[in-house]
């Protein structure tokens, strides 16, 4: 209880400062380091770098085909990776039998794909488009605004609750970012266009908010359903979407392109490597969540200016090496910690455990980790946003009145 001081001002109970001091030192001494830096955590981190060498990939090629040979026409490249996804998943839906069959999934489900292949091709065409108008120092800053608003999604959709240690690792991996941005000035790789930077940098924000409710859409069809109906269903509508637009707005563009094998051989390259991407992605997402992915691919900049130091003659900065390093430590840092489960599903959870997501709805929680992060929960004396008595008794008996 709070005690009433002489001048009338609530002074705190000595003891509560007391429990506070004892349960931090129980923490600590409780401490086992195996217990964070798991075989699980190494392969969340490699395979977390793997989608990043991925989009280094297809930095790489469509830097080439812009510098080398003068192509611009990222909707071709969009469209190509699309009609890959259509042509391997969507056809593997149309094989399934019972509610998995496309026709199925269509009949009930056809308009919200519809507005995800929308989304994400047009997440791909903003950010494209802002090149234009805006600078790469602008364009590497603003677009990790998807990350907050991701989080910020996940909160309000997916009641994922997050820890303080999550908003602390996503501020040191910013942090990362700020000195990649501080090494591109110093060594003076700050080109772009300037024509209308207030709306490249509006695009940039755009394209942002569109991958985070891409990724939100992602981590929940992947969890809640299957990897396969999502990637079949935006394989289906994206090449629909990224087809028309390609017929629409870059017709003439496709039409001036001097093709010949090395030109081909890096749109196919481009092409594979995104498709591998989208592949692979689902599974990470499956496994932490789509913003842990996204923390991973913060690399992938840092990876594409590594290969610039022998393809385009960049200028090395030891910068480069000292944000890689903060971003992966931060990177490290949050998924060491598990996102503390909120129970508005208590059987389809909406965000991964210990061990990973689930990919089907017939996956069982293991009712004793449950109880666990509950009891750290009452510990800590914290609340989780959406996480009511009545959903708390589902998994703790209450004591007899």
């Amino acid at each position: 209880m709070a005690e009433m001081d002489p001048d009338g001002i609530i002074a705190t109970d000595p003891r509560n400062n007391y429990d506070r001091k004892c349960l931090i030192i129980r923490k600590l001494l409780k401490f086992n380091p195996k217990q964070v830096f798991t075989w699980q955590l190494v392969k969340t981190v490699a395979m977390g770098q793997g989608l990043a060498v991925l989009m280094c990939g297809t930095a790489v090629t469509s830097q080439y085909l812009a510098s080398d040979y003068h192509v611009d026409a990222p909707m071709l490249q969009s469209f190509m990776s699309y009609a890959l996804l259509c042509i391997t998943y969507t056809t593997a839906l149309l094989f399934r039998t019972g509610d998995g069959n496309m026709f199925q999934i269509l009949k009930k489900r056809w308009w919200k794909y519809l507005l995800v292949g929308l989304v994400d091709v047009e997440a791909n065409y903003t950010v494209v488009k802002a090149y234009q108008y805006t600078t790469l120092t602008s364009i590497q800053l603003l677009d990790c605004f998807v990350i907050p608003v991701l989080m910020i999604l996940s909160c309000w959709f997916l009641k994922t609750c997050y820890r303080p240690v999550h908003y602390i690792s996503v501020c040191v991996c910013l942090l990362g970012v700020g000195a990649m941005v501080g090494a591109d000035l110093l060594a003076g790789r700050d080109f772009g266009s300037t024509s209308d930077v207030l709306l490249g940098d509006g695009l940039v924000l755009l394209s942002a908010s569109l991958y985070a409710v891409s990724n939100l859409c992602q981590e929940y069809i992947v969890k809640h359903l299957s990897s396969v109906e999502f990637l079949g269903m935006v394989g289906l509508f994206g090449t629909l979407i990224s087809g028309i637009q390609l017929g629409v707005l870059e017709h003439n563009n496709v039409a001036n392109i001097q093709w010949d094998w090395r030109i081909g051989l890096l749109f196919a390259g481009y092409a594979l490597c995104m498709y591998t991407l989208y592949s692979c992605m689902p599974i990470v997402v499956r496994k932490t969540s789509a913003t842990a992915v996204n923390l991973s691919l913060l690399t992938e900049d840092l990876l594409s200016l590594f290969c610039g130091l022998f393809l385009f003659q960049y200028t090395f900065s030891g910068l480069y090496i000292v944000s890689l390093v903060i971003i992966l430590v931060g990177f490290v840092s949050f998924n060491a910690v598990a996102t503390t489960p909120t129970l508005a599903d208590p059987i389809t959870p909406s965000v991964g455990w210990k061990e990973g997501g689930y990919d089907n709805p017939d996956d069982i929680i293991n009712e004793e980790v449950v109880v666990e992060v509950l009891e750290e929960q009452e510990e800590e004396e914290g609340e989780c946003p959406g996480v009511s008595w009545n959903q708390r008794t589902q998994y703790e008996e209450v004591p007899a009145m």
